[in-house]
């Protein structure tokens, strides 16, 4: 699957990584919910390296269909919650 992360690229991530992604993404969500300011940026910042460590970059001069988009790194708890879905930012099944 290729992943977009708000300023920062492409990242081409195997499905294999989606249940391992979706325990931070749950995480996240729970403090969103909670208001939880401090917990939702450590959480967000873990999401989105876990994102680079699992996943390959793809070179910047290449623009691939994203299947996936999360927010850069500085987005507020309600620009998030624009970007959810019903499974969260991150599917449950790619």
């Amino acid at each position: 699957m290729i992943v977009r992360i708000m300023g920062e690229g492409q990242v081409k991530l195997d499905d294999s990584h989606f249940a391992e992604l979706n325990k931070l993404d749950d995480e996240l969500l729970a403090e969103m919910e909670s208001g939880d300011e401090p917990g939702f940026r450590r959480t967000l910042q873990a999401l989105l390296d876990a994102v680079h460590q699992l996943g390959t970059p793809l070179p910047e001069d290449t623009l691939e269909p994203s299947e996936l988009i999360l927010p850069d790194r500085e987005a507020t708890i309600e620009e998030v919650r624009g970007m959810l879905s019903e499974d969260g930012l991150i599917p449950l099944e790619p």
